[in-house]
């Protein structure tokens, strides 16, 4: 397969939060490069067009977007 993204993704499994109008939803970042990501939720949710991806640990905030989505996983673009 080749492959068609511009920045490489690393595999990681980081505990993070996904914020938006006030609310968090806890997920799991897959995988990360400089230019987006792939978060797992626990369970499916409805989220907006744009919200902030924290990884706290690491003092991780960014600006993202969806750019796909199946029950539990979506991948990201950081804006």
């Amino acid at each position: 397969m080749v492959e068609k993204r511009a920045a490489r993704r690393y595999r990681v499994l980081k505990g993070a939060t996904i914020a938006f109008g006030g609310h968090d939803v806890a997920c799991t970042v897959r995988n990360l490069s400089s230019g987006g990501a792939a978060i797992e939720l626990a369970a499916p949710a409805i989220l907006p067009s744009s919200f902030t991806l924290v990884i706290e640990r690491d003092q991780f905030i960014r600006r993202c977007r969806p750019v796909w989505s199946n029950e539990r996983r979506i991948g990201v673009a950081f804006n």
